[in-house]
């Protein structure tokens, strides 16, 4: 097999070609968009071909190349189906497997630095790639993007650490100059996950960090919820951009939204949808008038009906249930599923017209 360890000095990422030898098929771990000639030029200098670009999860300190790869290549995009995000062309789960010419990458959930982590081992186990989960001697930060520490001790012990000791561990940073640990060593000598730590006293150490806030997270993170692509932009100079069916825009935590002014000037694009309890479309915020009620609980068995391609407009009262309902939408393959900024707060602020009768 073919193997190489890059990095981008400017993240401390590290990105991952893999390929068989005899068929010339090779994926991609974690790529940077910064970083696309470089590995375009490997490829065609070892005379392979990409077929997946894969992420370990999304990620907030460099915007990801796989939008640009897709389309410069015609390689299948691969995330976690737990990243919530619509944008990859294969959503994968716990046990599915990337198959490369003879080779296969197993796929393991490994959450808690985000919600959507995953670790991809090599069928032979001789080879973990740990994304942002598990760092030679360290471990990503739960802090921000669905953190979660307890998550993490349990996801590193259940599924990194129950792999052989000699299987190798390549993460998807570091900070120090290392490139390579193996399970063994990470089990006797991470001070925070290994050497004997507890869960607890694993969350008692990630609470008492005090960690900078990503200086990339504003531009990264929406950014890398559509694959690396700005919504709208094409991801090669020459092909052209979709005209836009509506002023969307991409808030810092990466939901697509619409202002309420539009959803008021173009009440037959779409679907609108409500997904409040039932009590508060009746409350003093009322609802807008036409509106279908779709709590958020029931959302995702409800709209696999729904045609993916039409706009799907999301309400809640403030943004923030309807930004995880269009986010939720967009792991389903939706591409037009929609927030309402500001929700009916902002409606009723604007003055327009509402509904308090029962739906």
């Amino acid at each position: 097999m073919i193997f190489r360890q890059l990095f981008d000095a400017d993240s401390s990422t590290y990105t991952y070609l893999l390929a068989d030898e005899a068929t010339g098929e090779a994926v991609l771990i974690d790529p940077v968009i910064d970083q696309v000639e470089r590995d375009l030029s490997i490829l065609a200098d070892l005379d392979l071909v990409l077929r997946f670009a894969l992420d370990t999860h999304v990620h907030a300190d460099h915007v990801t190349a796989l939008g640009t790869l897709r389309a410069r290549v015609g390689c299948t995009t691969v995330i976690s189906a737990a990243a919530g995000v619509g944008c990859a062309d294969r959503f994968v789960n716990e046990g599915d497997r990337v198959v490369f010419g003879r080779h296969a990458l197993e796929v393991r959930r490994t959450p808690g630095h985000t919600s959507g982590c995953l670790t991809y081992v090599l069928d032979d186990r001789t080879m973990a790639f740990t994304g942002d989960a598990l760092l030679i001697r360290g471990s990503g930060r739960t802090d921000f993007q669905e953190g979660d520490a307890r998550t993490l001790y349990r996801s590193v012990h259940g599924q990194i650490f129950s792999l052989p000791d000699a299987c190798l561990v390549y993460p998807g940073h570091d900070y120090k100059g290392r490139s390579c640990s193996s399970i063994g060593e990470e089990k006797r000598h991470n001070p925070r996950l290994g050497a004997g730590r507890t869960e607890d006293d694993f969350v008692a150490l990630m609470g008492a960090l005090q960690l900078a806030y990503p200086k990339k997270i504003d531009v990264a993170l929406p950014l890398n919820r559509q694959c690396g692509v700005p919504v709208g932009v094409p991801a090669t100079p020459d092909a052209p951009a979709p005209a836009p069916w509506a002023p969307v825009v991409v808030s810092p935590s990466g939901v697509p939204e619409v202002p309420v002014e539009w959803v008021a000037a173009n009440p037959s694009v779409g679907r609108p949808v409500d997904v409040r309890e039932a009590a508060e479309l009746m409350g003093e915020l009322g609802h807008v008038e036409g509106i279908e009620h779709v709590p958020l609980a029931g959302l995702v068995g409800a709209a696999s009906t729904w045609d993916r391609a039409s706009p799907v407009l999301l309400v809640c009262r403030t943004g923030r249930r309807s930004g995880d309902a269009a986010l939720q939408l967009a792991a389903m393959g939706f591409e037009k599923a929609v927030s309402m900024r500001g929700g009916m707060v902002a409606w009723n602020e604007a003055r327009l017209p509402v509904v308090r009768t029962p739906r």
